[in-house]
């Protein structure tokens, strides 16, 4: 099938979740659970998005060698919403030369000592390569809003700690963004969004499987008391920081398979867009690589 045709496929599967404008923007509009109608099996939905990485593999390959642009993907996410999974899956084909993955924990010593951006500034992707934050600044306005007392660690001058911060650090975001976007960085923004009720079940599961234990912490059920408090902040980061230049993915994640579909879909169609090429060698350059042909064959 043409790339055209897939292409205007899988737009019914990724527009519907596509937020790249925040007027109106309400998160009880969007359900974990959609999967848009589509129904297949777990081998078809693993062959659909096995093609769809092999088609942002070659499309990687190009923005390598082109050296122009870079992608900047940032993963949101609850807990168990999926973010490790999906990046594992999508990215799978891609390669490690060109893509950079930074998880951000808790922020160090260093860290604190600088402003709330400065982390995840040193770490934006070069021209040529995919960044993935999986978790991002973001958080600064996701968990410290929720909880405030990390915010007394970051020391600011108490006269900017006042009510209107998480309004100002989203309009220091969406500019930053914006710049971002002005220096060829193409961003994506993917929130997993999982329901109450699923994540639920993958603590069970994490908790009944011994394999798994290790991917549980009793923070995690203590985070859920506060379920309502971060579904507030992210509805209110979405709002503030969505544009056309870096739009937000609310993708459904109740189902792992769809969740993977709609986020490969989603960077095929905006690298798509870049039209990339392999860079054109010059005339110069052409006579260089028929003089070390005629070089190497004349070697005994």
């Amino acid at each position: 099938m043409p790339r055209k045709e897939i292409l205007d496929q899988i737009q019914k599967y990724i527009h519907p979740f596509r937020i790249s404008s925040g007027k109106g923007f309400q998160l009880k509009d969007f359900d974990p659970g959609d999967t848009r109608g589509l129904n297949m099996e777990k081998d078809e939905a693993a062959d659909l998005l096995q093609r769809g990485t092999r088609w942002l593999a070659e499309e990687q390959d190009m923005l390598y060698a082109q050296d122009r642009w870079s992608l900047l993907l940032l993963f949101q996410a609850m807990d168990a919403a999926g973010k490790d999974g999906t990046i594992k899956h999508v990215m799978s084909g891609v390669n490690p030369q060109g893509c950079q993955v930074f998880s951000f924990k808790q922020p160090s010593r260093e860290d604190l000592a600088h402003d709330f951006m400065w982390r995840y500034v040193t770490r934006l992707p070069e021209r040529g390569r995919i960044g993935i934050f999986n978790r991002s600044y973001y958080e600064e306005v996701l968990v410290v809003r929720v909880h405030e007392e990390i915010l007394k660690r970051q020391r600011l001058p108490p006269s900017f700690m006042g009510t209107r911060i998480w309004d100002e650090r989203l309009a220091d975001i969406a500019h930053f963004e914006d710049y971002l976007t002005r220096q060829g960085i193409i961003i994506l923004k993917f929130f997993l969004h999982v329901s109450r009720e699923e994540q639920k079940k993958r603590f069970m599961k994490r908790l009944e499987n011994p394999e798994k234990n290790w991917k549980f912490s009793p923070s995690d059920v203590h985070e859920r008391k506060f379920w309502r408090d971060y579904m507030s902040a992210f509805e209110a980061a979405i709002a503030a920081t969505a544009s056309e230049q870096a739009p937000w993915y609310v993708v459904p994640a109740d189902n792992k398979w769809f969740t993977r579909l709609v986020v490969a879909a989603a960077i095929v169609e905006a690298v798509e867009k870049l039209d990339l090429a392999y860079p054109k060698v010059s005339p110069e350059q052409k006579k260089e690589l028929a003089a070390a042909r005629s070089q190497l064959a004349r070697e005994a």
